[in-house]
């Protein structure tokens, strides 16, 4: 290809890329990594074919702005998560207090009367799982087991954190998405997995499973538990937007408080990988005593909550 045909065909991207970068503060789109690639790659057949200098040192000069913008982007994406994990994920908790307290309430208190009921009367566990599946948790944590809270044939840690993953994310987002019915789906699934988990606990401390099932959960349930009750917070804030939506329009109040939600569920997102991760390489593990645990649990359960009541207070917020 001719140079003169070769610019011709380029000339309007180039252009185009040239005022964006010639504007710090100006964004220049999703775009705009395959266009730097695509710059990169016309550098090259300009080098190759031996095209003039002046058009050389122009590609370069556009690859290296292009470099420098790309990368200095990616560098403040980075500091963005750190600010958000340090300071703006737990000051949008606080914010919503009032909507925390409302979704650990619907979760805490039918787990713990679920969880004494379960205790005291050994047969209302079916009320909540048919008996194959009560079988298939007892199973799980029975102390003969070979590996505590897993079946038997899941030899694989990297496996299971998959699993653990893709099941702790999809009920922690049913919880939020719930909040789009006016809170009424994040209000059953609260209640639900309250009831669910207190049952469970309930049930298996009847059985005289304590020495194995609540080593288990200590750990990784501190960033699991809470991440579930923190999604539920966020689809309830949703929900009161279109229940009371003030002067707004429903879809304006609902996207405005959509923006502090989102926040919220991609902190919980973040901890629930931390509890997949925690579950699948600690909670199982076998070289561990049931007091190193207890401990590590109690640290966790700790640093959780310093985080959610302390972290990021730079001005009192």
């Amino acid at each position: 290809m001719r140079q003169h045909h070769f610019e011709r065909r380029y000339q309007k991207s180039w252009q185009g890329l040239e005022v964006g970068l010639h504007d710090p503060k100006a964004r220049l789109g999703a775009r705009f990594p395959e266009q730097y690639r695509q710059l990169c790659h016309q550098s090259a057949l300009a080098k190759h074919r031996r095209y003039s200098p002046q058009l050389i040192d122009r590609l370069n000069a556009l690859v290296l702005q292009s470099h420098h913008r790309l990368y200095a982007h990616k560098s403040r994406d980075k500091s963005q998560w750190l600010r958000f994990v340090i300071w703006g994920f737990p000051r949008t908790l606080r914010k919503n207090a009032h909507f925390v307290t409302c979704a650990v309430v619907l979760f805490l208190l039918p787990a713990l009367i679920m969880g004494l009921l379960c205790y005291f009367n050994e047969a209302l566990i079916y009320s909540l799982m048919p008996p194959e599946a009560v079988r298939q948790l007892e199973a799980l944590y029975d102390p003969a087991a070979r590996v505590t809270g897993r079946e038997r044939e899941s030899d694989s840690d990297f496996l299971m954190f998959g699993f653990y993953i893709k099941n702790n994310i999809g009920v922690s987002f049913r919880t939020f998405a719930g909040g789009i019915f006016y809170g009424l789906g994040s209000v059953f699934f609260l209640v639900y997995n309250g009831l669910f988990i207190g049952g469970a606990a309930g049930h298996l401390t009847q059985l005289g499973y304590t020495g194995t099932f609540y080593p288990f959960v200590i750990g990784h349930g501190a960033f699991e538990l809470t991440a579930i009750t923190f999604s539920g917070a966020a689809g309830l804030k949703l929900g009161f937007a279109l229940i009371a939506p003030g002067a707004l329009r429903r879809v304006d109040a609902l996207r405005h408080a959509g923006r502090e939600a989102v926040h919220i569920v991609y902190g919980a997102v973040l901890m629930l990988v931390i509890a997949a991760f925690l579950e699948a390489f600690w909670s199982s593990g076998t070289h561990w005593s049931n007091a190193a645990k207890y401990g590590a649990g109690a640290a966790l359960w700790t640093f959780v909550l310093v985080y959610w009541f302390f972290a990021g207070r730079t001005d009192g917020s």
